[in-house]
């Protein structure tokens, strides 16, 4: 083996025990343990030592919330391959999916949708290249194409968001091109992609409420409070019960 080719096997091994460092004082002490200072100290290494691996903190965090992203994505493909492909039920599982991850992973949970990131497009819904959310926009899109949705006022989209919700309907036929999808686009009005971002900010907030404890009751059964929130946007999609 070259020197060049030792020297570079040793950067990524150090850049990876810097990475599983990172994730152990993340899951220990959550995103404000993961310090470059108490990486070093883990590692044996001086602070300063890290930037040759990582031009940044927030670089090293970004890189752990892509991996992290990356982990939940395959696990929520593996409830849905175990599934019929019926649209719903796989949307479904997703959500569950989801809940069951974050309530395990509540460190890992803040670091990737709940913290503020220094790349605005790692954001869990809005690139087609993010993995969660090519998992999440495929599921909702196979319900849109096995179920009519009617009934949607014209006026559903605010005039002032049109032009945001537009380019979140991009995204999402971007998404489900690059899946292999076959999707009609007349299917995806801007209403429909309208409701889309409506229900992630309902899952989204019931998962994240229930992580941090802020439910506005106490909730003995929170599993069955879930499932009711389920219910009813399967009733609001018009597809019955659940």
């Amino acid at each position: 083996m070259s020197e060049a080719s030792r020297s570079d096997r040793q950067v990524l091994d150090t850049s990876s025990q810097i990475k599983r460092a990172a994730r152990g004082l993340l899951v220990e002490h959550g995103v404000e343990g993961v310090t470059l200072r108490a990486i070093a100290r883990k590692l044996g290494l001086t602070a300063p030592a890290l930037y040759r691996y990582y031009r940044s903190h927030s670089q090293l965090l970004e890189q752990l919330r892509g991996e992290i992203s990356v982990e939940l994505a395959e696990e929520l493909s593996e409830d849905v391959a175990r599934l019929p492909d019926d649209g719903i039920g796989q949307f479904f599982a997703v959500c569950r999916g989801f809940r069951r991850w974050a309530l395990a992973h509540p460190h890992e949970f803040t670091l990737v949708f709940a913290s503020v990131s220094t790349e605005p497009a790692s954001a869990p819904l809005t690139g087609a290249n993010e993995p969660f959310g090519r998992v999440f926009i495929t599921s909702m899109a196979r319900v849109l194409v096995s179920h009519e949705l009617a009934g949607l006022p014209d006026d559903l989209v605010p005039a002032a968001l049109r032009n945001d919700v537009a380019a979140f309907r991009q995204t999402v036929l971007d998404t489900l091109a690059r899946q292999g999808v076959r999707f009609d686009p007349h299917r995806l009005p801007l209403e429909v992609a309208f409701l889309m971002v409506q229900y992630w900010i309902r899952i989204y907030g019931h998962v994240t409420l229930e992580v941090f404890g802020n439910f506005p009751m106490t909730v003995s059964q929170p599993d069955v409070l879930f499932d009711a929130m389920l219910a009813e946007l399967a009733r609001e999609l018009g597809l019955g019960a659940l």
